[in-house]
Parts: structure tokens; C-alpha cells; sequence
């Protein structure tokens, strides 16, 4: 089973790719995890991404979907996998698109994570993170054991200066010009599912299940 999963920052896309992951025995690919890797690496496709990021620029759709390709080579990739954080853009888009046809594929299911902007609003500036291990926490749902301590380390939790009010609002205006080109460019494929992303984790899982089976 091959999975995008897309939604605004708040939604809980991380959250439930792991729940698919475990059920499916299936891997979870992040653009963010395969930057790292190649970066750690020192592979030619991290050094290239490497020279963007310290310019200050966003690493190109070339160097993002050569790092895809690499991956999608791993025998351990066969059974599927969900993709989080890619494609961001309509470019990458239908540069995977030209990956999975190169192997005779295609993808299964896009699903699409919807919550109101007040409700992602009130999760995102309840984040708090660990100053030293980066443990997410939210004082909403799953608040630290003492209030402003991390459970783990016991450092101090931090508000990121990315999660107030104004930055989130900011941050789900760019999610929307981005994202509704990309659905509409999938939409014609047939694979769109929209989820209802309110309620609880499991609640959303299950209607995720639902789509899935």
C-alpha cells in the first residue's frame, strides 16, 4: 500500500502515520528524516541539499525527489509505505508521480487530514517542547506529569516561538495555498480521501480505517 498523507501543521499527521505504520507493516518516509540521513551520510544529494540550507534556501525539488528515488530502491519498501511531508508542491508532485510510473506503480489512497482553523489554533499554541531532548508535549492533550518539566529528562519545557497565535495563523495560510493545488492535482487520480481530523486520536484512526480497509 502506497499512502501520502497530507494535512495542516496540527492535524496529528505524524500521530497517525505511526498508528498506520504499525498495523499495515508498512514504512513511514519523511522528507525531513531523509534530509537528515543524506545530510549524516555526507551522500552527494546531502551535500547538495546542504549548500541550499546554508544560503538560506529551500533545498530544490530535484535534489528532494532524487533523495525519494534513492529510498524507493530498498527492498524493504515493497510491501509500501506512507509518505509525510512530501509531496509539498504540485513540481513534486508530479515528480512522483513519474517514480512510481517508472516501476509501474502507483499510489493507493491521499489522505487528507481536515480540522477547523480555531481547533488547530488552540493545539498548536498549547505545544510545548523539551529545551534539551525536543519531547512534544501539549498541555491540551498530553501535558508533561509536572507542569513545565519534561517527563524524560526532567529540563525545563519552552513555548517555540512558532507556535503563537499569529505564526500558526501565518503558518496555515501557507499550508492552504500550497496544499489545495496538490489535492486538486490528485483529485482526477481517484485516490483523495478526506478525513474528518476532530475528536479523539483513536476516533480519527478509525475513520482512517475505515478508508483504508
Amino acid at each position: 500500500m502506497r499512502i501520502i498523507i497530507v494535512g495542516p501543521p496540527g492535524a496529528g499527521k505524524g500521530t497517525q502515520a505511526k498508528l498506520i505504520v504499525k498495523d499495515f507493516h508498512i514504512l513511514q518516509l519523511s522528507t525531513g528524516d531523509l534530509l537528515r540521513d543524506n545530510r549524516r551520510r555526507n551522500t552527494q544529494l546531502g551535500q547538495a541539499a546542504q549548500s541550499f540550507m546554508d544560503g538560506g534556501n529551500l533545498v530544490p525539488d530535484d535534489v528532494i525527489l532524487g533523495m525519494v528515488a534513492e529510498e524507493f530502491k530498498k527492498p524493504e519498501l515493497k510491501p509500501g509505505y506512507i509518505l509525510d511531508g512530501f509531496p509539498r508542491t504540485c513540481p513534486q508532485a508530479k515528480g512522483l508521480d513519474q517514480l512510481l510510473a517508472d516501476r509501474g506503480l502507483a499510489l493507493d489512497h491521499v489522505l487528507v487530514l481536515e480540522v477547523p482553523d480555531s481547533e488547530l489554533v488552540r493545539r498548536l499554541t498549547a505545544r510545548r517542547s523539551c529545551s534539551e531532548c525536543g519531547h512534544i508535549y501539549n498541555m491540551v492533550f498530553n501535558p508533561p506529569t509536572v507542569e513545565g518539566i519534561c517527563d524524560h529528562d526532567g529540563s525545563p519545557l519552552i513555548h517555540r516561538s512558532d507556535d503563537t497565535e499569529e505564526t500558526v495563523v501565518n503558518r496555515l495560510e501557507v499550508y492552504k495555498k500550497q496544499t489545495k493545488p496538490l489535492i486538486d492535482h490528485y483529485q482526477p487520480q481517484g485516490v483523495v480521501r478526506h478525513i474528518d481530523g476532530t475528536g479523539d486520536m483513536q476516533d480519527i484512526y478509525q475513520r482512517i480505517l475505515a478508508v483504508l480497509k
